[in-house]
């Protein structure tokens, strides 16, 4: 049986990125849930890093990474300006080809860009990012949406279920378990 690591960013104690009462660490624990779900419902066991609206440190989550053949955790973007946009993922380079499918999953429902030249897929000192110890540890960071662009947030509150459901179909095909139509 394939099995997936998935895990949410953030922890029980950091919020991330909050726009107005909605927290980055609420949005990623609940994608983790859903992805989670729909992992299972495709015969994919998965790990994670809490149940419910458990969301465990950082720390907590890399120690998960070798125990999947993928590992993927969601986070949100921020910045100053709302109309900032996009989907992207943080890897290593041998991850350069499902983050590209997971950004353009997530890209297509939402309708919203993908970030950068390479489809979405960034290396782990790209941009502000130095050293990332999920990415340095073999995961994969999925940064979702701009949390602080109204319009994204609203369209992910709209879809988050289609989203997941993108999300898992493109882990099924990577693991090699067929997806349910």
């Amino acid at each position: 049986m394939a099995k997936v690591v998935i895990t949410a960013g953030h922890s029980n104690t950091d919020p991330g990125a909050v726009n107005g009462n909605i927290t980055e660490a609420e949005i990623t624990t609940d994608m983790r849930n859903i992805v989670a779900y729909c992992l299972k419902d495709l015969g994919i066991e998965v790990v994670t890093d809490g149940r419910g609206n458990d969301n465990q440190t950082l720390r907590q989550a890399i120690k998960l990474i070798k125990q999947g053949e993928v590992a993927i955790e969601f986070h949100c973007n921020a910045f100053h300006l709302p109309t900032a946009g996009g989907v992207e993922a943080l890897a290593q380079p041998k991850d350069k080809v499902i983050c590209q499918k997971l950004c353009e999953a997530v890209s297509d429902v939402m309708g919203i860009p993908v970030r950068g030249p390479a489809g979405g897929f960034k290396p782990e000192n790209s941009g502000q990012h130095s050293r990332l110890g999920y990415v340095r540890e073999g995961g994969i960071i999925l940064e979702l949406f701009f949390i602080s662009n109204p319009k994204e947030l609203a369209t992910y509150q709209a879809k988050k279920w289609l989203i997941a459901r993108e999300i898992a179909d493109v882990i099924a095909e990577h693991v090699g378990v067929g997806c349910k139509a």
